[in-house]
């Protein structure tokens, strides 16, 4: 029980339905006695409050009971000023013709006329504008069906030229007994509310807009198209030239020149625009853009017609655009990202008529901090890229090697920008004994390390190529090449690239004059060739595992292919880069069916199987290698048995001299008779019968002896009292080269010479 200002609390507390103590407020009508002795009724609010030493208890408060009312004129007169002079509430009542009763001082000024202006027109009458006819249209659906309506519009108040946002309520008026009097409507200025959400949203936006390639330029732009329209009329990105060249430029005093990167504008075709994208201008010390790089911080101006700014009075063609759109606000944003500037964005209005305010200038700093940072990514990217695509092109056959075996044409197309570089290569290597070699392969990965690994492997495969080792072995070399490689990375800590050294290859030897091509391959994808009778089918190569693994053999598969046959060699992406849904096996089919469409050359044939196959911006790097086989004549290869005696000899000199008498080479006679000589005699004395000597008219000459020991010949220097020993040493020094290849049995030693005159013409089929 407590004391009241009016008596002593009677009754206890109310049925509720809930305890008491679990409420944090009750009210209700409660009967206590006054001091006279009489009861009171009397409207409470009780309070469940917790006090400082932690005890709970009640506070009951109440007006006093019985106290004399307010008198009606002093109430009239307070429900009166209250509605006309509220500052916050725009509220007007109006009629069933929806024409303006009464207006309070917020709507007032909201509508720009005095209440004596506004009595007895309508909203559409005061503000002709599409908004006001929805709000009447709203007004008259409340005035019909008594439900209440809510809206929300940017409208330009008027006499300002400043834009507000206002929510607006209507609801129905009628009087006790149900009579509709009319409409009232409340309207609240949420402009600063709008202008947040505008923020955000600008700010959202740049989030999902902004960096969404690793292109500068293109980034560049989506910082301007983002900020126009919603914050700026016009917007220029420009980034210091010293940061395109990859220095580091001080921007402690002095102008600065900057190239024009990205704008954006409101108007069609930037026509405010002073510099063109790509231009460069030098902006003077006192310029906002240079203000902004020296402080490292976001610079906010006012220009005025009467006073243009210093820093454009010595450029005619800034002040003419300023004057003639108008421009009256400039923001100029830094672009700075890991502690160093990039470049400067300009914002500038020219079209609103409210200047840039402090809010705007946050915003512009955030954008622009997000550009910064993407511009800078982009940037990094694009110098590894640019790195990593000059390192693999100077690796890549800058053109196919003069050959007569196979008429060969390639492409190679690198993949997207967000793919990066990849390991793709291919090469084309003259073999002896007029045989050319074909290669294609794909490491693992992308970048700079892709690149430089395939380059390491191209290498390897020129130099195996070069000692004429079989595909299989040669393939096996290589696999031993990708282990050491893997396990350097591993040694070195390379976190980036330890584990991930792995590559396919394609190795095929194909020899003009038995018209045989043997191939391997170490996880590579099937090789296609097309037959002059039209059947087009991917070879059969037994399938080898990647290089890398270790410890599994390479099987070679030989086949004869007709003259004319098409041979296509490619890495994985030409088949697999359509889409998602197809497989490779649907790739392949398409790339034979692509072999069988007539081309005017193979150049051409590239073309069309790259546009077949590929989409218009590929996931993976493609290279493709088409080979179209040719056969030597006959009658441009002689080849002789040679007894295993030193007698022998003469004879195959004689034979070797006749024929290059047959083909018009007489002048080589000479040089042939000697290289004859040593290399017959050498086999004789040093090799195992039988004992084979071949001719071959090419693009040179070249002479082959075989026989079949294993012994691999040596050049020495030969000492001034040793009776031999020079042999070789003749032969390198009369041939344009010279080696050795192992054969299934035994050995073959050959020379080439330059040869005068027409180059076989007519020798090939």
């Amino acid at each position: 029980m407590r004391d009241s200002p009016t008596g002593v609390l009677l009754a206890g507390s109310p049925t509720t339905g809930l305890a008491l103590a679990d409420l944090p407020r009750w009210h209700g009508v409660l009967v206590v006695r006054h001091r006279d002795g009489r009861p009171v009724e009397a409207r409470v609010v009780a309070h469940h409050r917790t006090r400082d030493d932690g005890t709970r208890d009640w506070l009951l408060v109440c007006a006093v009971p019985g106290s004399s009312p307010r008198p009606r004129a002093d109430e009239d007169a307070l429900m009166h000023w209250g509605f006309l002079d509220s500052p916050c509430c725009a509220t007007s009542v109006h009629d069933t013709d929806l024409r303006f009763r009464r207006s309070n001082r917020a709507a007032q000024r909201a509508l720009g006329l005095g209440e004596e202006y506004l009595r007895g027109l309508r909203i559409t009458d005061v503000l002709p504008t599409a908004s006001a006819r929805d709000v009447e249209r709203l007004m008259r659906r409340t005035l019909e069906t008594g439900e209440p309506q809510h809206v929300e519009n940017v409208a330009r108040a008027p006499g300002e030229g400043r834009q507000h946002a206002w929510a607006v309520d209507l609801y129905r008026v009628q009087d006790a007994d149900g009579r509709v009097l009319g409409v009232a409507s409340t309207g609240h200025d949420t402009t600063e509310q709008h202008r947040a959400r505008q923020r955000l949203q600008l700010i959202a936006e740049a989030s999902t807009r902004i960096g969404s390639t690793l292109d500068v330029t293109r980034t560049a732009q989506e910082l301007a198209d983002v900020a126009v329209p919603g914050l700026a009329d016009f917007v220029s990105v420009d980034l210091l030239t010293s940061f395109e060249a990859g220095r580091e430029e001080t921007t402690t005093g002095g102008p600065l020149p900057l190239r024009r990167v990205a704008h954006q504008s409101v108007l069609p075709g930037v026509p405010e625009a002073v510099l063109r994208p790509g231009d460069v201008d030098v902006y003077p010390e006192s310029s906002p853009p240079v203000e902004s790089l020296r402080t490292g911080r976001a610079v906010r101006r006012q220009v005025t017609r009467a006073a243009l700014p210093a820093w454009v009075a010595g450029d005619p063609v800034r002040t003419a655009r300023i004057r003639d759109f108008g421009f009256h606000s400039v923001i100029a944003v830094p672009l700075s990202a890991r502690g160093a500037a990039l470049g400067v964005a300009v914002l500038a209005r020219h079209r609103r008529p409210e200047p840039f305010q402090h809010d705007d200038l946050v915003l512009a700093e955030e954008l622009a901090a997000k550009a910064a940072v993407c511009i800078d990514n982009a940037w990094r990217y694009t110098r590894e890229r640019r790195t990593a695509v000059t390192l693999q092109r100077s690796l890549l056959p800058q053109r196919l090697p003069e050959q007569s075996a196979m008429e060969i044409a390639s492409r190679y197309l690198p993949a997207d920008a967000r793919a990066g570089v990849g390991g793709d290569w291919f090469d084309v290597i003259p073999l002896s004994g007029a045989r050319v070699a074909l290669v294609v392969g794909d490491v693992v990965g992308h970048g700079i390390h892709a690149s430089a690994t395939m380059g390491r492997l191209r290498t390897a495969v020129r130099t195996l190529a070069d000692i004429d080792l079989p595909p299989g072995e040669l393939l096996t070399h290589l696999d031993d090449l990708v282990g050491r490689l893997a396990t350097e990375a591993d040694t070195l800590g390379d976190e980036g690239n330890a584990g991930d050294v792995g590559a396919t290859c394609l190795y095929a030897v194909y020899d003009p004059v038995t018209r045989r091509c043997t191939l391997a391959r170490a996880g590579h994808p099937l090789p296609a060739v097309a037959r002059p009778d039209g059947v087009v089918e991917l070879l059969p190569l037994p399938a080898g595992p990647p290089l890398g693994l270790g410890g599994l053999p390479f099987e070679a598969l030989e086949t004869e292919l007709p003259e004319g046959s098409l041979l296509a060699l490619y890495t994985d992406g030409l088949i697999a880069s359509r889409s998602r849904d197809s497989d490779v096996d649907d790739g392949a089919a398409r790339l034979c069916r692509s072999l069988t469409a007539p081309a005017a050359s193979l150049d051409v044939m590239c073309d069309a199987v790259l546009d077949s196959l590929l989409p218009r911006m590929p996931a993976d790097d493609v290279a493709l290698l088409l080979a179209r086989t040719r056969v030597l004549d006959a009658s441009r290869v002689a080849t002789w048995d040679v007894d295993a005696d030193p007698a022998a000899v003469a004879d195959a000199r004689k034979k070797a001299v006749g024929r290059l008498a047959d083909w018009g080479l007489a002048d080589a006679a000479f040089v042939t008779e000697l290289i004859v000589s040593e290399l017959v005699t050498n086999a004789i004395r040093h090799g195992e019968p039988p004992v084979q000597l071949r001719l071959i008219h090419d693009r040179t000459l070249i002479c082959e002896v075989s026989d079949s020991g294993g012994t691999a010949p040596h050049m020495r220097r030969a000492h001034s009292y040793d009776e031999g020993g020079r042999g070789l040493l003749l032969v390198a020094q009369l041939s344009r080269r010279w080696g050795a290849r192992p054969g299934a049995r035994g050995k073959t030693i050959w020379a080439e010479q330059e040869i005068e005159g027409p180059e076989g013409e007519g020798q090939w089929n």
